[in-house]
């Protein structure tokens, strides 16, 4: 089932909780949190004490991907703020098994993210251990960027290797998804649609929300 991921990194954090609020309404069914730390990324971001007023502000599964060093340090902070969701980037990570069981030991869904230039294929191992794994389809560290095309045929491979493993992790893609590339990421075999700017950067998240969503649903049964 396709579903919306409204990343507020995107959004007006002067009216955090009424964007979110919109983008719910929007069709978002869980919210996506991207944690910068300047290191791993060119960029600084949120912390946990964001999540925590977050988690105060919508009843919706939270989405925390983890741009950080040391995620290990991170994750233990993250459940006690609130989240639902944890990923750690395979590039990120030097025992992404142990960093994969401490998000599930936290009470949390683990996920695995891979950068553009990590193939899928590096995953293998782990994937029976992981909710979802989450594809960037533009390097991650800023919004706004435009989607890289070469993503598509990682989508597909993913799709490929969760048939061929008979596994129910969930496809998740992130980085220029828009009006002119959801169709053919829905298609490729993504389900989970991270989009900030599509959703946010015209200051209608209801209403950008609800077209992106219909435009996904639409190449989903096409």
């Amino acid at each position: 089932m396709i579903e919306l991921l409204p990343s507020i990194l995107s959004a007006d954090f002067a009216h955090l909780a009424d964007q979110v609020a919109a983008a719910e309404r929007g069709g978002g069914t869980v919210i996506h949190v991207d944690v910068m730390d300047g290191h791993f990324v060119p960029n600084i971001t949120i912390g946990p004490p964001v999540v925590k007023s977050l988690r105060k502000a919508t009843r919706l599964p939270l989405d925390c991907h983890l741009m950080v060093e040391n995620p290990d340090e991170f994750i233990p902070a993250f459940a006690d703020a609130g989240a639902d969701w944890v990923s750690v980037h395979y590039e990120a990570c030097r025992h992404l098994h142990r960093s994969l069981e401490l998000i599930a030991h936290h009470g949390m869904k683990p996920g695995v993210v891979v950068n553009p230039a990590t193939p899928v294929h590096l995953l293998r191992e782990i994937l029976p251990m992981v909710h979802h794994v989450l594809v960037m389809s533009v390097n991650p560290g800023f919004g706004g960027q435009q989607f890289i095309e070469f993503s598509l045929r990682k989508i597909r491979e993913l799709a490929a290797l969760r048939r061929d493993l008979g596994l129910a992790f969930r496809i998740e893609v992130d980085g220029g998804v828009a009006h002119d590339t959801v169709a053919r990421i829905v298609q490729a075999g993504a389900e989970l649609l991270v989009a900030g700017n599509a959703v946010f950067g015209a200051g209608e998240p209801e209403r950008d929300a609800r077209a992106l969503l219909a435009a996904a649903r639409q190449a989903e049964g096409a």
